[in-house]
């Protein structure tokens, strides 16, 4: 999900009408960055857990109460941020409610089962230069590495069968063939042919040089706009007028090609999903043409990194220590202190207040940081612009661990279960999705075990949940009854070698969950924002010195997106000199 800025392409050979081009695209944005990083849809795969706790992370009660930059939340978002403030030797403080950081992509451990409570689907962790995942560019600059375990396939569970569904650019034509027709073989082609390649244009601007200021001019357009124009013009006319729909819904693309078939239908609804939580006409076309090119170039393939999403986690933590930042946990943030029409720091549910010189950074959702933020002193049309966006659902989940034994070893790492195309694939207990890391990392488990994670994403409804005390028999009732539908989706995937009984570990998670421990208003997953209907909120507030990344910001939701929003407020905290020299360091 990512904000959406009409442009219209007026020349491709020459630079200057370019500049001219990005002028009359800000007309349309509400920041810069957005204009900057939307264009080229840098956004990758989505969605996306309790990492094991990193033995170096300081207590608080080690440091100093102030820093430069105080940042509220260690989710990814606020862990790059920090990671690179530290690398431009900012003094920099991450302050983390929960014991564990992480946020949302957080792992835990229960019986010597280690589970990834949140993304579990990535790629391009070893990409590497201009077109790198956001991610990867920030884990770059900080030296750090994750090694991980590539494959190209996931079980997919739908109405017309189950198949072995492969990434790649021909694999795919085998499983059509099969399992829709002939006509959806050529429609996908198709497909293929129009948006591979304005894939070029969407990888053409790397996400860590943008920054939230006019600087942006040097260390993303004149930096990159002579590759830009170049893979403008390879596309020639027609390819270049192609690529002005990226900032439009990628539905428009389907509907201008004609693709009728239902079956391709569905499944691009299913991969727009999987992506951002939308359908196709909710998504940006710039963010499906990258993950096309991610998954359907030649020699593509999938990543999970070896000891769970948590070793992204370590990773990041890692970084910033390494450049000196401080990370403090059980460091829960009651109010953002405001003086002078500033933000000036934070104060702490202990009492403690911890100065900021220059900024703070809020890597909570806006509802959440709006709640921290004194109301006497935003803007009336700030405020109710917060309240009235509409939020995503929420989750339910579904942890276990359990025995190998009478389990067939093809297992594989994901699966995915459509129960209706005709509900649609947002529709409530109607898309599933399960990930066996254990599979390709069988440190997670005890040996001979496998740990799984099944979870409906943005779908189950906070107003089912709300009030119920989770100690009481109607709420163990109620997640009972919601979490049956994820309960089946395993048996279907895992096969008649599993048994719910003989599971050694069970977790449901449900939206009181998501609250409880992500601190996640309503335990949303974000906002709701489809594209051309309305923009994700740029990193300045109205108040000066604070910022905020993270999901509720441009570029949206998903573990690149948020990457690269705590990117860009890094980069906008510093001069450009800097920024420039961090892009010659690592490369780009």
């Amino acid at each position: 999900m990512a904000s959406a800025v009409q442009f219209r392409m007026q020349c491709a050979i020459c630079f200057i009408p370019a500049v001219q081009m990005w002028l009359q695209w800000t007309r349309f944005a509400k920041t810069i960055p957005q204009v900057a990083y939307c264009i080229f849809g840098l956004l990758t795969v989505p969605r996306s857990s309790l990492c094991t706790p990193c033995s170096e992370v300081i207590s608080y009660g080690a440091g100093k109460p102030e820093a430069d930059v105080v940042v509220i939340g260690s989710g990814i978002g606020g862990l790059c941020c920090a990671g690179l403030l530290s690398r431009y030797q900012q003094d920099v403080l991450v302050l983390e409610s929960h014991d564990t950081p992480g946020g949302a992509a957080h792992s835990f451990q229960k019986k010597d089962y280690k589970f990834d409570s949140g993304p579990s689907l990535f790629s391009g962790f070893q990409s590497r230069g201009p077109q790198a995942n956001p991610l990867a560019q920030v884990l770059d600059a900080l030296g750090e590495s994750i090694p991980c375990a590539s494959y190209d396939s996931w079980m997919v569970y739908i109405p017309e069968g189950e198949f072995l569904s492969r990434i790649g650019p021909t694999e795919f034509f085998k499983d059509l063939e099969k399992y829709a027709s002939l006509n959806a073989v050529r429609e996908w082609r198709k497909l293929l042919d129009a948006i591979l390649p304005m894939s070029t244009a969407a990888m053409a601007l790397p996400p860590l040089s943008i920054r939230g200021d006019w600087g942006v001019l040097s260390t993303a357009a004149t930096r990159y706009g002579p590759s830009l124009l170049k893979s403008f013009a390879q596309m020639g006319p027609q390819g270049a007028l192609s690529a002005t729909k990226l900032l439009r819904p990628f539905s428009e693309i389907i509907d201008s090609l004609e693709l009728k078939d239902p079956f391709i239908r569905n499944w691009i609804d299913l991969l727009s999903f999987l992506l951002a939580g939308v359908k196709s006409d909710g998504v940006l076309s710039a963010e499906m043409v990258y993950m096309f090119a991610e998954w359907y170039k030649p020699g593509c393939s999938l990543e999970y990194p070896l000891h769970g999403s948590g070793a992204v986690v370590d990773a990041l933590v890692r970084g910033i220590q390494k450049f000196g930042g401080r990370i403090s946990l059980r460091s829960h943030v009651e109010n953002i202190v405001v003086q002078n029409g500033r933000a000036v720091g934070v104060k702490l549910r202990s009492g403690q207040f911890v100065r900021a010189k220059k900024a703070v950074v809020s890597n909570a959702s806006m509802w959440d940081t709006l709640n921290l933020l004194p109301q006497e002193v935003l803007p009336k049309s700030y405020k109710d612009r917060i309240k009235m966006t509409p939020q995503c659902e929420s989750f339910m989940h579904l942890h276990v661990g359990f025995d190998a034994e009478g389990i067939r070893e093809d297992l594989g790492i994901h699966h995915i279960v459509v129960n209706d195309w005709k509900r649609g694939v947002d529709a409530d207990q109607n898309v599933v999705l399960i990930s066996v890391p254990s599979v390709l990392s069988p440190d997670l488990a005890p040996p001979g075990k496998h740990v799984l994670h099944a979870y409906a994403p943005g779908t189950e409804s906070f107003e089912r949940w709300e009030g119920l005390d989770r100690k009481s028999a109607e709420y163990k009732e109620l997640k009972a009854e919601r979490s049956e539908f994820l309960w089946k989706a395993v048996e279907r995937a895992i096969g008649p070698g599993f048994d719910r009984e003989k599971c050694e570990v069970k977790l449901v998670g449900t939206p009181l969950t998501h609250r409880r421990y992500l601190r996640r208003n309503r335990g949303t997953y974000g906002p709701a924002i489809k594209a051309g209907q309305g923009t994700f909120p740029g990193h300045s507030t109205p108040i000066p010195q604070l910022y905020c990344c993270g999901d509720s910001t441009f570029p949206g939701i998903g573990v690149p997106a948020v990457a690269a929003s705590g990117a860009i407020v890094a980069n906008s905290l510093v001069s450009v000199s800097q920024h420039s020299q961090l892009l010659d360091a690592v490369g780009i």
